[in-house]
């Protein structure tokens, strides 16, 4: 995402917060009143999001002074301070939502993606996020996600070829689709995947030619029968409810990646607060 691109997306969250104006702050705190704010964490996890997060507040006043006291993409077990902010407060209240919402949920992806890489290390299997993704912040989760320790998949459905099983109904079968599509995207044909449910479709999928299979749904004896079956002619993709207690073992079973669409539809918010104090003349 680009710098102006992020700058209007973070705009129209703030506002969709602040409407007409914030009332509660505009009627208690002085026009020309200064403050220092930090933000902490307070759990154990991964920081992203901070330029989000500037954004909001440069917004209010562009003249705010930030600095970054936690990196991006590392994981910090004893959490702590994170951001440090002095500028208008009236800035630093009507911003601190919108700031935390940001810097909150992508970190949270981070986080989810972060304990998700370390339960397959060893393994040789990779975990990839997902399109699931809440709608407008794509950009932001995937970035989220490669910064705790995912790869990113498909961007959207313009940069791979991914043939799931409703393509395969209307195009007549496995055969029939794969040959279309690497005729009419013969540029996307080396990222080209099946969506295969069984040992006869995954027949189908290598006969045609298939270089990579998304084995949906498998059970770890289906995922390892696959495997034996494939024997290194296509690379394999487990997909389907993972979770991090279930993650591990279907990473044992020899596949090559393992996606994982909860690390950006069902990550939990990174426990983030904002703390603020005057500053006098």
């Amino acid at each position: 995402m680009s710098d102006d691109e992020l700058t209007e997306l973070v705009r129209r969250a703030l506002a969709e917060d602040v409407g007409g104006g914030d009332v509660t702050t505009d009627a208690t705190v002085e026009p020309d009143a200064r403050a220092r704010a930090l933000i902490t964490q307070k759990a154990p996890g991964v920081i992203f999001g901070l330029d989000a997060a500037e954004v909001a507040f440069r917004l209010l006043d562009p003249d705010i002074r930030f600095e970054r006291l936690a990196q991006e993409g590392r994981w910090r077990e004893e959490g702590g301070p994170v951001l440090a902010i002095e500028g208008s407060a009236r800035a630093l209240l009507t911003g601190e939502r919108t700031a935390l919402n940001f810097l909150g949920h992508l970190s949270g992806v981070a986080t989810l993606a972060a304990r998700a890489a370390k339960e397959v290390q060893g393994t040789g299997a990779k975990v990839l996020d997902t399109r699931k993704t809440t709608p407008g912040l794509r950009a932001l989760e995937k970035a989220a996600a490669a910064a705790g320790g995912a790869h990113n998949h498909r961007a959207g459905l313009y940069d791979a070829i991914l043939i799931k099983e409703n393509h395969i109904a209307a195009a007549g079968g496995i055969a029939q689709a794969v040959a279309r599509a690497r005729e009419a995207a013969p540029r996307l044909a080396d990222t080209l995947e099946v969506e295969v449910r069984d040992p006869a479709e995954i027949e189908q999928a290598l006969e045609a030619g298939a270089l990579r299979l998304l084995l949906d749904n498998m059970s770890v004896t289906q995922l390892r029968a696959a495997v034996e079956q494939v024997a290194g002619c296509a690379r394999l993709e487990a997909s389907g409810n993972v979770t991090l207690q279930s993650i591990r073992e279907r990473a044992l079973t020899g596949v090559d990646f393992i996606s994982m669409g909860a690390l950006t539809h069902s990550a939990p918010a990174l426990d983030l607060s904002l703390s603020l104090s005057p500053v006098s003349d």
